[in-house]
């Protein structure tokens, strides 16, 4: 009894060592056909984007190609006598830019082989299974194939019609190649008459030739007077704008000294100490008048009440040493920051306040009209 309990046990181990080899080879087998059967779809989708669909041609489009069958004569002819050379060709065969298929989101419809009932059963029919109907790839794959054999027989008959474009093609050269040489004669008898119309004319084109080389040399000289004289009012308007600038330039520098000789009169009676104010709320205190960005100084005009929140509670007192930032409106409506200006001097009677332009935060020259502003 052991021996046979010994024989039954090699026996299932040799036949369960079988199976295991038998389930590696068919796991192999069911990786390849997978991999198999997952290209064929993807080269399935990709073939059926190059299939055009079947859509019934539009055969009453109509294109005419006229030509003008009249006779090359030395008459003008209002109306010639015209022909069709496309009269037999099939336009409709033109037609592009067909719908072709798209069955990116038909890929479980290519892994359904058989026919199935609503619990996902395949249908039989007698003992094999339905394998065309709707919901199958046979469907699709049909539908592809017909679609295919039309798409062929359309190539086909595009590839018909060409033999008749040719001929077409070859009763125009023949037309060209026999009107050119007609043509090639009347352009020879054409300049043997312009040489003798050109032979009889040349004195009167010499006279001509002078008459106009006196004209273009009076108009030479009409042109170089022109040019001097507007040279000449060119230079006087330079002339007359940088006097003008120069004149201002000088306004505006004597005013500055002035502005400035008043702030150093006043500059003593108040002493070198600011105010006990050391901030200001935030938001736009001011303009700027004048600067010298060469100087690094330039004069504020502080609007009312930025100077009653510099006097704090002393009206009559200096003006305190605070730092504010100078901006400029930008082209689309944003301010752009140009540098800061730390309170120098006030200028009695005004709202007035020299500053001293701080070159460690300059981003760009300063100009007048720029907006003072604490922040």
């Amino acid at each position: 009894m052991n021996k046979a309990l010994h024989v039954f046990v090699y026996l299932f181990l040799i036949l369960a060592g079988a199976a295991l080899w038998f389930e590696l080879q068919l796991n192999a087998k069911r990786t390849i056909l997978t991999a198999r059967n997952r290209q064929q779809e993807d080269y399935l989708v990709m073939l059926a984007r190059t299939v055009e669909k079947s859509e019934a041609p539009n055969k009453d489009a109509v294109i005419e190609l006229r030509l003008d069958d009249s006779p090359v004569e030395a008459r003008l002819v209002d109306s010639p006598e015209m022909k069709d050379l496309l009269e037999e060709y099939k336009p409709y065969l033109e037609t592009q830019n067909l719908e072709t298929f798209n069955w990116e989101s038909k890929r479980d419809q290519l892994r359904h082989i058989y026919v199935t009932d609503e619990e996902g059963n395949p249908l039989m029919d007698g003992n094999m299974p339905i394998d065309k109907g709707p919901g199958t790839s046979r469907e699709l794959l049909e539908l592809l194939f017909n679609a295919s054999k039309e798409q062929q027989a359309r190539l086909n008959s595009t590839r018909a019609e060409l033999p008749k474009l040719r001929a077409i093609l070859e009763d125009v050269v023949d037309e060209i190649n026999r009107l050119k040489p007609i043509a090639r004669q009347d352009k020879v008898t054409i300049v043997e008459k312009e040489e003798k119309i050109a032979s009889l004319e040349g004195e009167k084109t010499d006279l001509q030739n002078q008459i106009t080389t006196i004209k273009a040399q009076i108009e030479e000289l009409n042109g170089e007077i022109t040019s001097l004289r507007d040279e000449l009012q060119t230079t006087r308007d330079d002339a007359a704008e940088k006097a003008e600038q120069l004149e201002a330039a000088d306004k505006r520098y004597q005013n500055l000294q002035k502005i400035l000789r008043e702030a150093l009169q006043t500059r003593g009676a108040q002493g070198e100490g600011g105010a006990q104010v050391n901030s200001i709320p935030f938001g736009d205190k001011g303009k700027v008048l004048e600067v010298d960005n060469q100087n690094m100084f330039a004069i504020v005009e502080f609007t009312p009440e930025a100077m009653a929140q510099l006097k704090g509670n002393n009206p009559n007192g200096p003006v305190p040493l605070l730092e504010f930032s100078v901006k400029r409106p930008g082209a689309n409506g944003e301010a752009v920051f140009v540098g800061r200006v730390k309170l120098r001097q006030e200028i009695t009677g005004k709202n007035y306040v020299i500053c001293d332009v701080l070159s460690a935060w300059a981003q760009t020259d300063m100009r007048a009209d720029d907006v003072v502003f604490s922040d």
